[in-house]
């Protein structure tokens, strides 16, 4: 039983700043820090190879003091109206009606909503009664992956069957206006807002990227890498410096064997959909592989025009490879990192 990815679709809030734009409002938050800091700071933000980013709020209220519930009733209101959007281009673009999904997925960290956003979808657009809802809340930038292997396993057991992934993230709604810590500063040199949805199905009539395979890695002993602290000011970012450090030490053991038992090696692989973690994380992926002929030119891009968007910025980086009509037989390697530490790995073929 073939499940395949027919569409992916993304949306993206209302409000944009360049990130030149962004730094004369860093000015108002570090007011009353050291010069060297300041500099520093700023440093980071100019180099973090985001040109621009994307927020559920106007700039100047992401430095605004509010309290949690405040920022997280924006992130509960833009949600609905980023997953409804993004649910309906997605449908679109594959010919879909509401009516026809079986399984729908949403995945945020960002924000908290119960009922989760899927509840509301179901209203919003009229999908049926009987849809199998699954949201997925806590696993990160490796969410949007997440999904995908959730409503593969569902649709192999399931002929005929359609499942909408979507994830909707603002990273802004959790930035810290009185944590000074790198965690924070990095976070939010790097991070921006976005939604994506990918739609799934199992009939045999369709066309796509199949789903060749797909696994989760577990890093032992490292639940303190990356995630939230929820705190009485909002949801506190949580990021080691070792990250970059971490996954090198462990990527050898991510991608080959996963490749090894589908026959393959890197060298067969022909599109590299990675999760643009940041900066230092591309680099890492770069030198890697450097001497394999092997690119993640489309990343470094989706970084650079959106920033990472947590599990949204890998469907962003599918959307492009799929848009640009991959031929039959092509096979590519989705990968992205989130809390736990977990690697997701995705292969598809053309």
């Amino acid at each position: 039983m073939s499940v395949k990815i027919i569409s992916v679709a993304k949306q993206l809030p209302q409000y944009s700043r360049q990130t030149q734009d962004i730094i004369p409002l860093l000015d108002g938050w570090l007011e009353g820090q050291e010069d060297r800091f300041v500099r520093k700071v700023k440093k980071i933000f100019e180099g973090a190879a985001v040109d621009k980013r994307y927020s559920i709020m106007e700039p100047t209220e992401v430095f605004t003091a509010t309290s949690f519930e405040d920022k997280n009733d924006i992130y509960a209101r833009e949600a609905i109206v980023l997953g409804e959007q993004v649910l309906q281009k997605a449908l679109a673009k594959a010919g879909w009606q509401p009516q026809d999904l079986d399984y729908i997925i949403t995945v945020s960290c960002t924000g908290i909503m119960i009922p989760s956003l899927d509840a509301y979808l179901i209203n919003k657009l009229q999908l049926r009664q009987d849809i199998v809802r699954l949201p997925v809340t806590e696993m990160g930038c490796a969410a949007g992956i997440s999904g995908i292997i959730y409503a593969k396993n569902f649709l192999q057991s399931n002929p005929g069957k359609r499942a909408a992934v979507i994830a909707v993230e603002s990273p802004t709604a959790t930035f810290q206006l009185e944590d000074y810590s790198m965690a924070n500063v990095v976070s939010a040199a790097i991070f921006g807002d976005g939604a994506a949805c990918a739609l799934l199905s199992s009939d045999e009539r369709e066309t796509g990227p199949e789903v060749i395979a797909e696994e989760m890695y577990h890093f032992y002993e490292n639940e303190h890498m990356m995630g939230f602290k929820l705190t009485n000011s909002g949801l506190q970012m949580v990021l080691d410096v070792d990250v970059p450090e971490t996954i090198a030490s462990h990527f050898p053991d991510i991608i080959h064997p996963f490749l090894k038992k589908q026959h393959l090696e890197i060298n067969d692989i022909d599109h590299l959909i990675f999760h643009p973690g940041g900066k230092k994380i591309i680099q890492l992926v770069e030198e890697l592989f450097s001497d394999l002929g092997k690119n993640i030119n489309t990343t470094k891009e989706i970084l650079r025009l959106y920033g990472n968007m947590s599990s949204a910025t890998v469907l962003y980086v599918l959307e492009d490879i799929m848009d640009n009509e991959p031929q039959k037989g092509e096979k590519g390697l989705m990968l992205s990192f989130g809390p736990g530490f977990s690697a997701q790995r995705v292969l598809l073929q053309w």
